[in-house]
């Protein structure tokens, strides 16, 4: 990891979309969550998947505990669903069968899965894979693995999360909250785990340790459930149409945090939720790629 990491204000354009393209084209995304015990979260998977197809995945499939299959299903009409697999070998088995691009491991999983699956699999899948909510979770319980590509992995912590993940490792997670406090945790995490880290809040880290950017999109409205779901969403599209890992990270942040702007000011911080970024990425889409033409 650099020790120096370049500070970058570069965003990539949009991913090019050839005039013949079809739907196998441009990004297939598995989304793996969801529980039904004590607690149902069915609504995370289905605000990630929505957010994966409004941001340019051409087909998008969830796999989510069997119950849950039809209120998904209906939470997400243009996607498809599946059962979960119960274990390492059946999970990367059905993201072979659907041919998928990259993986978005953890909205609403609960425990759904055991550690060991979560861990085994972010190690053993070929593809792309942004890991949220409860997947990062589950890998801190674990004193390992390092994945050791930072080109195929992304983990977006919030602050507790982040805490968590660097315990299991027996580093400090007492960092400040300020801005070199949280370039520093963020960077912390990359060379604990070897990947591309989003830490989000307040001005948002992104890193791979080589590179490192601070989000200026977004705002308090935000702070609602289900707009990490949503950003999981973005970031996997991204990565699933051919983006690099920290390229896709960081244009996923800022149009995550663009379109809360949008729904911001159309709707006032305080009435907003996570489906109306959802509704605003079109919006985001078309500011960034204006600006790219100009």
């Amino acid at each position: 990891m650099a020790a120096n990491p370049i500070i970058t204000r570069e965003k990539a354009p949009l991913p090019p979309r050839s005039e013949a393209a079809h739907k196998g084209d441009v990004g297939r995304v598995l989304v793996v969550g969801g529980c039904c015990g004590e607690v149902l979260m069915v609504g995370a998977p289905a605000l990630a998947a929505n957010a994966a197809l409004r941001s340019g995945a051409g087909l998008v499939q969830v796999a989510v505990p069997e119950p849950l299959r039809l209120p998904v299903a209906i939470l997400v009409p243009c996607a498809t669903t599946r059962t979960l697999p119960q274990d390492t070998a059946g999970l990367l088995q059905a993201a072979g069968e659907y041919q998928a691009d990259v993986v978005a491991l953890g909205p609403g999983l609960g425990e759904s899965l055991p550690a060991e699956v979560v861990g085994e699999f972010v190690a053993q899948f070929s593809g792309g894979v942004v890991v949220d909510a409860d997947g990062l979770n589950r890998l801190a319980e674990l004193p390992g693995p390092t994945f050791h590509d930072p080109q195929r992995v992304v983990l977006t912590p919030h602050p507790g999360e982040m805490r968590r993940l660097l315990a299991v490792r027996g580093q400090e997670a007492d960092f400040a909250d300020t801005p070199s406090g949280r370039r520093s945790a963020a960077l912390a995490l990359v060379e604990a785990f070897g990947c591309t880290v989003v830490l989000k809040g307040h001005a948002t880290v992104v890193t791979n340790g080589g590179r490192l950017f601070v989000n200026d999109t977004g705002n308090s409205g935000m702070a609602t459930a289900g707009t990490g779901d949503v950003l999981t969403g973005v970031i996997a599209a991204l990565l699933g149409q051919g983006m690099p890992a920290l390229e896709a990270a960081i244009l996923g942040v800022h149009l995550h945090g663009l379109a809360g702007d949008f729904a911001a000011e159309e709707l006032g911080r305080h009435a907003m939720t996570a489906l109306d970024v959802v509704d605003y990425l079109p919006e985001a889409f078309c500011e960034h790629e204006l600006a790219g033409s100009e």
